[in-house]
C-alpha cells in the first residue's frame, strides 16, 4: 500500500487520530498537508512528519468556514501541485442530554462535523475531477450508525457524514474518485483518557474484543482506503470498533 508521489490533506491532524492518520500516510510515502485550528501544534506535527522523508506543510484551518476551506485548498494546490487524498477528520463533541442541549451546541457540532466535510469536499472535488483521480475518506463514528446517550448532535452529524459519503461516491465515481467513510468505535485518545475507569469498564463490556481501539487502528483503515488496494471500493462505511457493532 504505497502512496509515493501522492499528496494528502488531513483535517484536524495536529494530534490524536488525525495525526496518526497523517503519520500512516507519510510512512507509505505520501506528502502531507497538516491542517488544524491549532496552528502552533500543526507546525510541530508537520516538522515531526517531515523526518519521515516526505514533504509537509501546515496550515491553520477552521473547516466550518467555507471561504477558509477554499483558501487552504488553493494554497495546498499551489504548494504541492496536486491533492490526491482528502481525509475529513476534524470534529468536536458537545455532549449532554437532548432535553438540556443548547441550540448553539447543536449548531456548533453540526457546523464543524458535517458542514466542515461539505466545505472541504466542495473545495477539493473539482481538483480531483480534473485529475480524474481522488480518494476521499470521511471519519464518521459508530454513534452515527447506532446513536448514543447524550450525543444527539454528534450522532446526527456523523449520520449526515455517512449519507453525504454515499451520495458523493455515486456522483464522483465516473471521474475516478472513491469516497468512503470510517466509523470508529471507542478509540483511546486524550478524550477517553479522562473518562472514569468505571465508565471505561462499562464501555469495554460492550466490545467483543474487550479493549479500546488505538488511533493506529483507524489510521491503518485509512491507509487501505487511500491505496490502490481499495481502488474498487467506494460508498462504503468501514467499521473499526472491535465488534461492538456488526452490520449485515
Amino acid at each position: 500500500m504505497q502512496l509515493k508521489g501522492k499528496v494528502a490533506l488531513v483535517t484536524g491532524s495536529a494530534q490524536g487520530i488525525g495525526k496518526a492518520i497523517a503519520v500512516a500516510l507519510a510512512k507509505a510515502g505520501a506528502n502531507i498537508i497538516i491542517s488544524d485550528i491549532n496552528l502552533e501544534l500543526a507546525n510541530k506535527t508537520a516538522e515531526e512528519i517531515k523526518a519521515l522523508g516526505v514533504k509537509t506543510m501546515s496550515v491553520k484551518l477552521n473547516v466550518a468556514d467555507a471561504t477558509e476551506a477554499e483558501e487552504v485548498v488553493k494554497q495546498a494546490k499551489e504548494a504541492m501541485g496536486q491533492i490526491d487524498i482528502l481525509v475529513n477528520n476534524a470534529g468536536i463533541t458537545r455532549d449532554t442530554l437532548f432535553i438540556r442541549m443548547k441550540k448553539e451546541d447543536w449548531d456548533l457540532v453540526l457546523n464543524i462535523n458535517l458542514n466542515g466535510v461539505f466545505n472541504m469536499c466542495k473545495a477539493v472535488v473539482p481538483l480531483m475531477m480534473k485529475q480524474r483521480f481522488g480518494r476521499i475518506i470521511n471519519i464518521a463514528s459508530i454513534v452515527g450508525e447506532m446513536g448514543n446517550f447524550g450525543q444527539a448532535n454528534y450522532a446526527a452529524s456523523k449520520a449526515g457524514v455517512i449519507g453525504l459519503t454515499k451520495t458523493l461516491a455515486r456522483e464522483t465515481a465516473p471521474r475516478g474518485i472513491t469516497v468512503n467513510a470510517i466509523a470508529p468505535g471507542f478509540i483511546q485518545t486524550a478524550m477517553t483518557d479522562k473518562i472514569p475507569e468505571e465508565v471505561k469498564q462499562k464501555m469495554m463490556a460492550q466490545i467483543p474484543m474487550a479493549k479500546l481501539g488505538q488511533p493506529e487502528d483507524v489510521a491503518n483503515a485509512c491507509l487501505f482506503l487511500a491505496s490502490e488496494a481499495a481502488a474498487y471500493i467506494t460508498g462504503q462505511v468501514i467499521n473499526v470498533n472491535g465488534g461492538m457493532l456488526m452490520n449485515t
